[in-house]
C-alpha cells in the first residue's frame, strides 16, 4: 500500500501539474493562492521548464496563450479578481482552441474583498467572464487528494477538447494539509497537436492560430463547432459523489469545502431521526442536473438543500435541475466567514419542517 504524505492543497496542486507535463507556468502573486507560483518557481526548472512571474494577471494569461498556441502543456493560478483580470485572455482561449489549465483559489469578494476562502465566484466560472459563446470545463475538488488527481486529469481533457479546464477550488482547499497518496493517473489517448505553431520546417503549411473572423457567418460556423465541443463535454466529462441518498428525505447540495461541512451536517440530522444524503457535484460544468432531478423526483425525497460559501450562485443551478419537482433551500456564508455544521443542521431542519 502507498505511504500517505502530508500536503498542503495548493502545493499539491502544483506538483500534479509538474507530473502531468506542465513545463510552463505564468503568474502573479495573490493570496491564498501563492504556493502554487512558490513551487512551480522552485521546482519547474529541475524538469526543464520554465516559471514565469509576470507583471500582471494580464500579462500572465496572454503568456498561456502564447505557450498553448506552441503545444506546450501550461497552467497559471490566481484568486478571484485575479481571475477576473485574466477573463479577456481566457475567451481568447477558447476562441482560438486553446488548451490550458486555470486554477482559481476563492477568497472573498466583491472587489478586492478578504483572504478568507469564499465561493464567491461560481457564476464567473461556470458562465464564464469573458465576451461571446463559450464554456469551460469547471473541476471542483473537495479534498486534497482530490485536488492533485483532478489537476493531473485536467491536463488530458483540455487537450482532448481543445479547450481551458478551470480547477475551482476554495482557499480553505488550498490552504489545509492532508494526508494524500500520489498515485497513476489514467491517461486518454490524445491525438498529435499538428495544430501547434512549432515552425514548419519547409515540411508542411503555416498553421495559423487566431480567435479573429472577418464576417458573421464565419464566425457563426465556429461558434456552432465549439458547441458541438460543448455538447462531447456534457457527455463525457460531468461528475459527482453521492452519499446516503438511497433512502433519504432531505437531499444536500454542495461542493468544495463546502460538501465537507454539511456531510459532518447530516450526521448531526440523523442523530435526530431525520435521513439525509449528499450530492456533490465534481464538475460545476457540466453540471450532474440529470442525476440531481432524478434524486429529487424519489418519493422519499421532501426537500433539497443547497449549502454555500456565497449568497446564493449555485442554488440556481440546483432549482434549474430540481425543475419544481421539489422545494429547494438555501443556506450560505458570504465574504468568508465559515458555518458550522449545527449551523448548517438548524437551517436544514428548519426548511425541512415545511415540507415534511
Amino acid at each position: 500500500m502507498a505511504q500517505k504524505e502530508l500536503w498542503k492543497g495548493n502545493e499539491a496542486v502544483a506538483r500534479a501539474a509538474i507530473l502531468a507535463g506542465c513545463r510552463y507556468f505564468f503568474g502573479y502573486p495573490i493570496t491564498p493562492q501563492n504556493e502554487i507560483p512558490e513551487y512551480m518557481a522552485a521546482h519547474l526548472p529541475e524538469v526543464g521548464g520554465c516559471f514565469l512571474q509576470s507583471e500582471s494577471e494580464v500579462a500572465a494569461i496572454n503568456m498561456v496563450y502564447g505557450a498553448a498556441g506552441a503545444g506546450a502543456r501550461v497552467m497559471t493560478s490566481s484568486s478571484s479578481p485575479g481571475i477576473s483580470l485574466k477573463q479577456e485572455g481566457i475567451t481568447y482561449l477558447v476562441g482560438s482552441e486553446l488548451p490550458a489549465v486555470i486554477v482559481n483559489v476563492m477568497r472573498g469578494g466583491p472587489g478586492l474583498g478578504t483572504i478568507q476562502p469564499a465561493q464567491g465566484d461560481y457564476f464567473q466560472a461556470t458562465r464564464g467572464g469573458g465576451n461571446g459563446d463559450y464554456r469551460t470545463v469547471v473541476l471542483a475538488p473537495s479534498t486534497v487528494q482530490e485536488a492533485a488527481d483532478l489537476t493531473q486529469e485536467a491536463f488530458d481533457i483540455a487537450d482532448q477538447y481543445r479547450n481551458p479546464v478551470l480547477l475551482l477550488m476554495d482557499g480553505m482547499i488550498g490552504q489545509m494539509m492532508e494526508g494524500m497518496v500520489w498515485h497513476e493517473i489514467p491517461r486518454r489517448e490524445l491525438p498529435p497537436k499538428r495544430w501547434a505553431t512549432t515552425a514548419t520546417e519547409g515540411k508542411r503549411g503555416k498553421n495559423i492560430i487566431n480567435s479573429w473572423r472577418s464576417d458573421g457567418t464565419g464566425l457563426e460556423v465556429h461558434n456552432l463547432h465549439l458547441a458541438e465541443k460543448w455538447r462531447a463535454m456534457e457527455e463525457n466529462e460531468v461528475r459527482w459523489e453521492e452519499r446516503g441518498t438511497e433512502e433519504a428525505e432531505l437531499i444536500f447540495v454542495a461542493y468544495g469545502t463546502t460538501a465537507r461541512l454539511a456531510a459532518a451536517a447530516m450526521k448531526e440530522l440523523e442523530k435526530q431521526g431525520i435521513r439525509c444524503g449528499l450530492l456533490r457535484p465534481i464538475s460545476l460544468w457540466p453540471y450532474p442536473s440529470t442525476r440531481l432531478c432524478a434524486l429529487a423526483e424519489r418519493t422519499s425525497v421532501r426537500a433539497v438543500f443547497t449549502v454555500e460559501l456565497s449568497l446564493g450562485q449555485m442554488v440556481e443551478d440546483v432549482r434549474l435541475a430540481v425543475e419544481g419537482v421539489k422545494p429547494v433551500g438555501f443556506f450560505g456564508r458570504a465574504g468568508g466567514v465559515i458555518p458550522t455544521p449545527h449551523e448548517i443542521a438548524e437551517q436544514a431542519r428548519a426548511f425541512l419542517e415545511q415540507w415534511r
